[in-house]
């Protein structure tokens, strides 16, 4: 198994992105902050802001996704998350949870 070390000189914001350009970890990421049982807001828009960030830099980010997490960050400003989270509680009390796949 390969494992990744942490640099030491290089920011960790540029470090989590480079990880994040891999769609399997992206998706696991998102997926990770959404079963948070201590749901933070902007922990989930900054997950998300930095899948797409890496998502650009490898030139996989359409015009249509920008205009997505615009809507998105907007909803997640105005209600915190209180649908995403409040989804993921009822699946959590009835046995299920969200999942993050490839497509």
């Amino acid at each position: 198994m390969k494992t990744a070390n942490m640099p030491k000189s290089d920011s960790y914001r540029e470090f989590s992105i480079e990880l994040l350009k891999d769609p399997e970890h992206a998706a696991g990421f998102i997926e990770e902050i959404l079963s948070e049982k201590d749901p933070e807001p902007a922990l989930l828009s900054n997950a998300i802001a930095k899948v797409v960030e890496a998502r650009r830099r490898t030139n996989q980010l359409s015009p249509e996704a920008r205009e997505c997490l615009e809507k998105l960050n907007a909803m997640l400003t105005e209600s915190g998350g209180a649908e995403l989270y409040g989804l993921a509680e009822l699946l959590d009390a009835i046995g299920m949870k969200l999942a993050v796949t490839l497509k």
